[in-house]
């Protein structure tokens, strides 16, 4: 079409995109999530000093890395820590069965998934926690953990794993140990982030894959905390406050 003048082509412009209407009912998720905040917060401010263990909800009890959390988690208790995980199967479940076998405080973080069927047997009676919303999940994770313990698993356990990386890395938390277990899954992702991130583009920092040491065994986990703590004259980490 012209406009009878130029010869140029009249361009019409496209009617703007609209939001669709939104119901009223969204507008009460805001206080369903403050709900869920002010729970976590009051009910884990009294627990004692915790370490997260993230890892697959797939892994069966005969996977050695299920038996390598259920080990890790009965080490972390004997150093006096509580053991939280995501209060599901695989190898949450197996954090919270090595914390429960050795008598220690034992956190289950839930959110109802479509392929996992509640909670693990192994959580405290008064630790079962149930979340609606992934982010406020992974909130609670993060300010009532000593450190993290991170086994082989699938998109929500790098999920976790990267939002802690991302908070660390930017300083919007303290420092605090992070640890991958299980040397043999973990390499192809370390060496990745090692070669193609920092060296071939620059995309991280030099030093930040040090975040992220990798160990086999409970002991070397141990370690890591304990040195860690150590080296703050055995301060705990207070919660965090993220600003």
């Amino acid at each position: 079409m012209s406009d009878g003048k130029t010869n140029v082509p009249v361009k019409f412009k496209k009617e703007s995109k609209k939001w669709s209407e939104l119901k009223g009912e969204n507008s009460w998720t805001m206080f369903k999530v403050i709900a869920e905040f002010v729970d976590g917060y009051e009910r884990l401010n009294r627990i004692e000093p915790c370490v997260s263990i993230f890892g697959s909800a797939r892994l069966q009890p005969d996977n050695k890395y299920y038996q390598l959390a259920v080990n890790v988690a009965k080490a972390l208790v004997e150093e006096g820590y509580g053991i939280i995980t995501g209060g599901g199967p695989g190898i949450m479940e197996a954090g919270n069965r090595g914390a429960k076998e050795s008598e220690g405080t034992s956190v289950g973080l839930n959110i109802d998934l479509p392929f996992e069927q509640g909670y693990n047997p192994y959580i405290d009676n008064n630790k079962v926690f149930n979340f609606n919303y992934f982010f406020v999940r992974k909130v609670m994770f993060v300010k009532y953990a000593q450190a993290f313990v991170v086994l082989p698993g699938g998109f929500g356990t790098l999920d976790e794993l990267f939002e802690v990386l991302t908070l660390v890395q930017t300083k919007k938390v303290e420092a605090i140990p992070i640890i991958l277990m299980g040397s043999e899954y973990w390499k192809g992702m370390v060496d990745w982030i090692s070669q193609t991130m920092e060296k071939d583009h620059g995309t991280i920092s030099a030093g930040d894959i040090d975040l992220i040491p990798v160990v086999d065994t409970p002991e070397e986990a141990v370690k890591i905390i304990n040195d860690f703590y150590n080296k703050n004259k055995g301060k705990i980490r207070p919660n965090i406050v993220f600003e």
